[in-house]
């Protein structure tokens, strides 16, 4: 399992307006703020985004590289993916591939693909069979 992800982006404030625009839709609802001063010398500020206690999507100020990086984000139902592809739209992101299902993946895969204001590509997935009871 993962950890945590930087992205870094060439304006911290815009992608922040951004992505609290954007996350909330899928459930990552906690933000924190990590001065780099307390890091080591040399550290970025980050601007970080989370839930359940954890803080795991980080932005910090530089120049993006888009193409190296898809962040695929989970979502809990077919409904939410839709929410979230209309609110990135809603704020300035572009369509990669609007929601629908994903036959070449399985036709249980049902996603929403877009680019962020510095290009990177975001994902909004709901797979059924990985949210059994």
């Amino acid at each position: 399992m993962l950890d945590h992800i930087f992205l870094t982006v060439t304006d911290t404030d815009r992608s922040i307006v951004f992505y609290e625009r954007l996350l909330p839709h899928l459930g990552i609802i906690s933000r924190l703020d990590y001065d780099g001063n307390n890091g080591p010398a040399g550290h970025a500020d980050l601007k970080g985004f989370g839930s359940n206690g954890r803080i795991y999507f980080w932005l910090r100020q530089g120049n993006a590289a888009p193409e190296g990086v898809h962040v695929g984000f989970t979502a809990d139902s077919e409904a939410m993916v839709n929410t979230a592809f209309a609110e990135a739209i809603a704020a300035g992101a572009t369509q990669i591939h609007p929601p629908g299902p994903q036959l070449h993946y399985d036709p249980r895969y049902y996603a929403a693909q877009v680019r962020d204001l510095d290009g990177y590509s975001l994902e909004f997935v709901y797979k059924s069979w990985q949210h059994r009871d």
